[in-house]
């Protein structure tokens, strides 16, 4: 793919996984894990790669931090509470799409969505049980922030799938891969 067609891929991606967190959705049903995905598996460039989830959230966070649930926080946010929890999931996404897939590969890349649903649900709940008074500082508390997460994971899961599902077949044609190789002998 040319640069410039990565850069439009790049700019795509960021919108469309801000887009999602705005858009009417079940909770954790949006396209930000995808996206993580995708650029793991596209871009090369780490920092390009990096930059889709980093931007995406960002972006957005600040938006609904500030607005549309701004009455629950007292001044500006910059960074969701939590922020690295959720961050840190999204950046292990993007080195799954880098490391764990080989191309449109349909079986590496389900099961990279589905170790990223599940890295994702583990992290933000350890990170939930360690930085909200709802749960007790206990493995009893560790549990029940499990537990209470499990419907999130079912959604992430869902999310990915169906994101990553428009993503990489709308990328698989659009760079030829579907069309078969000539071998000039």
């Amino acid at each position: 793919m040319q640069q410039q067609n990565r850069i439009i891929v790049l700019i795509t991606l960021i919108v469309a996984a801000i887009a999602t967190r705005f858009l009417p959705h079940a909770p954790n049903f949006t396209a930000v894990g995808a996206t993580a995905l995708f650029g793991g598996v596209l871009f090369r460039n780490n920092l390009r790669a990096f930059m889709i989830p980093a931007i995406a959230l960002f972006a957005s966070d600040l938006v609904l931090n500030n607005l549309v649930y701004g009455q629950y926080y007292e001044g500006f946010q910059w960074l969701t509470p939590g922020f690295a929890f959720i961050y840190g999931a999204f950046f292990i996404t993007v080195l799954m799409g880098r490391y764990f897939t080989s191309g449109f590969k349909a079986l590496p890349l389900i099961g990279a969505g589905l170790a990223s649903a599940i890295v994702f649900y583990l992290l933000t709940n350890f990170g939930a049980w360690l930085g909200s008074p709802m749960y007790p500082q206990t493995f009893g508390g560790l549990i029940q922030s499990y537990v209470a997460g499990l419907p999130f994971l079912l959604n992430q899961v869902a999310g990915t799938a169906f994101y990553g599902v428009i993503m990489f077949s709308a990328a698989y044609f659009l760079t030829g891969a579907h069309k078969p190789r000539t071998v000039n002998a």
